[in-house]
């Protein structure tokens, strides 16, 4: 058993687009990684929301345009390049405030050619958004202002929410849908090994992974025992958004990383998670 890092653990990840990179990660720091692909993202486009968003984006509508994401980024630019080529695209977004929340849709638009008027420091969350917006509202104004959101599969009602409080009118524009993995094999029988109390970590990464994990334990009717299992092992966050997902269902998190990012997840989840087994074991069920 190796002694370093996990110690030689049996770390769960629902990973999927870069769940081969995950699996090294826990590897090389002493882990057994279980890798269970739990979603899979379905582009949608162009659809409604998209179409109306190049045709308003071109006319210069939009008071500011919020990318939330690096895949949904590209995907938008790539669902709407019928309608709005490439060029057009960059040369309305450099006529408007853009936002990029963290560095995915940061690389996205630079890559593309597309000035940023305010990136959201870490953890990138939608409160950190609004704080950025809030400490820079003579550049980016709000109020009356119509305001894109590019969204990541799921809405973000808060933010909306936060957005109009502050006098925007809220347009989001759904890129992408999250759908299970097509072999949910995988995902199944990591159910079935929670329950049977044979996973010491379990690794989330989105707050879609909650909700995947959850909706087939229930079809399994073990959701009583997923919770158990969840219970017994560490639980390590990506950050503070799955971390409220993961309290709705009535599940602890134990450890968030200090950035949110793999590599520092992995790692310091690998420093601490004996000492937080011990403890947890330790506690009255």
């Amino acid at each position: 058993m190796p002694d370093h890092g996990f110690g030689g653990l049996r770390v769960l990840s629902l990973e999927s687009r870069r769940a081969r990179e995950m699996g090294q990660l826990i590897s090389n720091n002493g882990g057994q990684p279980i890798i269970a692909p739990s979603t899979r993202e379905v582009p949608e486009g162009p659809n409604e929301d998209e179409l109306k968003f190049a045709a308003d984006l071109q006319q210069d509508k939009f008071g500011a345009v919020i990318f939330l994401t690096g895949v949904g980024t590209r995907h938008l630019a790539q669902a709407i390049e019928a309608v709005c080529p490439r060029e057009q695209f960059v040369a309305a977004l450099s006529r408007t405030k853009v936002v990029a929340r963290g560095p995915k849709p940061v690389a996205v638009l630079r890559e593309f050619g597309v000035p940023l008027t305010l990136a959201v420091p870490e953890p990138n969350t939608w409160r950190e958004l609004v704080q950025a917006l809030d400490e820079n509202s003579d550049k980016i104004p709000l109020r009356g202002q119509l305001v894109a959101v590019q969204e990541y599969g799921i809405p973000i009602p808060e933010l909306y929410e936060d957005l109009a409080k502050r006098g925007a009118n809220v347009f989001p524009v759904h890129v992408y849908k999250w759908e299970p993995p097509e072999d949910t094999a995988p995902l199944r029988e990591a159910i079935s090994a929670l329950s049977r109390g044979e996973i010491d970590v379990v690794m989330f990464t989105s707050s879609v992974q909650v909700h995947h994990l959850f909706r087939f334990a229930e079809e399994m009717k073990s959701r009583e025992a997923l919770v158990q299992g969840l219970n017994r092992a560490v639980v390590v966050s990506i950050g503070p958004m799955t971390s409220n997902t993961l309290s709705e269902f009535g599940i602890k998190v134990d450890m968030e990383p200090s950035h949110p990012k793999m590599g520092f997840m992995v790692k310091e989840a690998a420093e601490q998670s004996k000492g937080l087994l011990t403890k947890k074991q330790a506690m009255p069920h």
